[in-house]
């Protein structure tokens, strides 16, 4: 599982290495991260891919006693999502997408505040402590 986790966000081949289960872990250790009450918007592309992932990161987020405050932006570009953080002063976000890569992968960028890059290494690391 560890090769999905790059430099700048958790791609790889959907499903055999990003899925569904793996996307709700994700997001789940991202919402005890960022904490109570913290505002997060959540966003996806237009792969097909997409929803499903989507669904699941939304369904992470909603970690039991975590009381995050979820924004569901849906369908969007990625500079959108950052936009929104900025505007809407959110702890974070997180977009499925695999940006620029072929149709066979998706991914998950994840920000903090001021739309700032969690790495897909730094998201290993808080999924591993968390």
């Amino acid at each position: 599982m560890s090769s999905i986790f790059k430099a700048y966000d958790v791609r790889g081949v959907y499903p055999e290495e990003l899925n569904e289960a793996i996307a709700e872990k994700v997001a789940a250790a991202m919402a005890r991260h960022f904490g109570r009450g913290a505002k997060l918007i959540i966003g996806r592309d237009a792969r097909l891919s997409s929803p499903s992932l989507y669904k699941a990161v939304r369904k992470g987020l909603q970690v039991k006693g975590e009381g995050l405050k979820i924004i569901d932006a849906g369908l969007m570009t990625t500079p959108t999502l950052y936009f929104l953080v900025n505007t809407l002063k959110a702890a974070g976000g997180i977009m499925v997408t695999a940006s620029h890569n072929p149709k066979q992968y998706n991914g998950l960028k994840v920000v903090r505040k001021q739309a700032r890059s969690v790495s897909g290494v730094e998201v290993e690391k808080i999924m591993t402590n968390s």
